[in-house]
């Protein structure tokens, strides 16, 4: 587990690696229960100079971006009442700020991660609607993994980690593996998979209904060349807060 640096000067936060390195100091004192007030502040006072530079560095963008979602979702989680029982507001309201532009839950994973595609349309529909900042910010494709990375504080999501630039690869194939391991099941006498609803939801994400063959075969959940039917499990959105992966 990564310990949390000194809480830097905005000024000096100017390079992508720095700019990633603040919010996986902001996830590990979170995990820690230490206070986060000046890591949120710092975000919030980023130059929009810092954040265009992080543009220049997918692995550094990919880790910020996903590293400030849980964040946002844990801190949001905390300040209010029955958080997922209006979700609606939760994913939509603007209340984290970054480089002084207030954010949501939303603009993050959608318009930023996953480069301006819709919440709806099972991951093939483009967004209708975009910000200046989500147009200048966002990621130039979408990987399938952010997926398996994003807690948005419900039993179903994935365990929270600390995402660290120089080694995101690696950290975002052990989340999808331990994710699937935990959540996806064949049994071949019946013909058929049971996968997490995430892959229902973003279908278009994961390239389809082959896209999604060819993922449970990397994971070896089901062999080369099988088919079988593929069922989508319930998502249980009972509140989970603080769910950290082990280790």
């Amino acid at each position: 587990m990564s310990e949390p640096t000194e809480h830097p000067d905005p000024a000096t936060v100017d390079s992508p690696t720095d700019v990633a390195q603040l919010s996986t100091d902001l996830l590990a004192a979170l995990r820690s229960d230490q206070s986060v007030d000046e890591y949120v502040q710092t975000i919030a006072n980023l130059g929009s100079s810092a954040l265009d530079r992080l543009g220049t560095d997918v692995d550094a963008a990919k880790t910020f971006w996903i590293n400030c979602y849980n964040a946002a979702a844990q801190i949001g989680f905390r300040e209010l009442t029955a958080p997922l029982e209006n979700r609606r507001q939760f994913f939509g309201d603007r209340r984290f700020v970054v480089a002084g532009t207030p954010v949501s839950l939303d603009d993050i994973e959608h318009g930023i991660l996953r480069a301006s595609m819709s919440k709806y349309g099972f991951g093939y529909l483009p967004a209708l609607f975009r910000t200046d900042f989500e147009r200048r910010h966002r990621l130039r494709a979408v990987d399938h993994r952010i997926h398996f990375a994003l807690n948005c504080a419900a039993a179903s999501c994935p365990p929270i980690r600390s995402y660290h630039a120089e080694r995101i690869d690696d950290e975002l194939d052990l989340a999808t593996a331990s994710y699937l391991d935990a959540e996806a099941s064949y049994d071949p006498d019946a013909g058929v998979v049971e996968v997490p609803r995430l892959l229902l939801w973003y279908r278009g994400d994961f390239g389809g209904r082959e896209g999604i063959y060819d993922l449970l075969q990397r994971h070896d959940i089901v062999a080369e060349g099988e088919r079988p039917s593929v069922s989508y499990r319930s998502y249980d959105w009972t509140p989970a807060a603080a769910k950290f992966a082990e280790g």
